[in-house]
């Protein structure tokens, strides 16, 4: 199973819409693909989808079902672990909940080849975590100096504090790929100077696209509200390389083990 954490320094970059039209592409490739919506505080894939999930996260906690009871099967082929709000209590789990969750999860994910997770912005702890714990990060950013700013702090942070050093940016909301590629050269800048053990990778480029708008509003897809838009073949081109991916993945068990392990 190929774990995949996307994430960003600020909010309002388009990251929780570039993961469910992932899983959608995904998903319209046969790949089996689970959404972990990991923005505990404040869930929104579920807004974003036009959903409303009986069961969440705080019922996995709170020992009422486990992570394979509460998990939503949305019209779009892809599932969704959904998460509530003020949900503090994962990263503060004892030794015992730490097996059972990973036992969960075990049972959980077996059928899966792609798990995402969706975190929140900024650099928490949760964040951190989640990071940590995948095997593939993407870092959403956008043309804006702010996003460009808090986007070198998550990786900053994430290798002075984990050594983690591997991420792929995506540049969403651009005008050109020449634009999105400037701002890559930007960050691959600070990143050679002040991180040169950190590797960055460039994923590709999203265009701005009204489409996108219109689809938030509609809580429907882009892939599926606009297919043949250039949003979506951009997002395409950046599928066929985080199918790459796969060449390196690792096994279920090894990727539970790191679940125990990074508490």
């Amino acid at each position: 199973m190929l774990s995949i954490a996307v994430s960003s320094g600020k909010g309002g970059v388009g990251k929780t819409s570039f993961v469910i039209n992932l899983a959608c592409l995904l998903a319209e490739l046969n790949k089996k693909v689970i959404i972990f919506d990991a923005d505990l505080g404040l869930a929104n894939v579920d807004i974003m989808l036009g959903i409303a999930p009986k069961f969440d996260v705080r019922h996995v906690l709170n020992g009422d079902l486990t992570l394979k009871d509460i998990i939503y099967h949305t019209e779009y082929k892809f599932d969704l672990i959904p998460a509530g709000s003020g949900v503090s209590e994962l990263t503060q789990l004892s030794p015992a909940q730490k097996v059972q969750l990973k036992s969960q999860l075990e049972a959980a994910l077996k059928p899966y080849d792609i798990l995402l997770f969706d975190l929140s912005a900024g650099i928490s702890d949760n964040v951190l975590f989640f990071n940590q714990l995948a095997e593939e990060r993407i870092l959403i950013c956008t043309t804006e100096p702010t996003s460009l700013a808090d986007a070198y702090a998550i990786l900053k942070v994430s290798y002075q504090k984990l050594r983690l050093s591997n991420f792929n940016v995506v540049v969403n909301m651009v005008k050109s790929d020449e634009e999105a590629k400037q701002i890559y050269r930007r960050l691959l800048y600070v990143v050679e100077r002040f991180l040169p053990e950190l590797r960055l990778d460039y994923l590709g480029a999203i265009p701005y696209d009204e489409c996108v708008k219109r689809a938030i509003k509609s809580q429907i897809p882009f892939t599926k509200l606009c297919p043949d838009s250039m949003v979506s073949k951009k997002l395409r081109e950046v599928v066929f390389k985080v199918l790459q991916f796969k060449k390196r993945k690792d096994s279920l068990a090894q990727f539970l083990d790191r679940f125990v392990s990074n508490f």
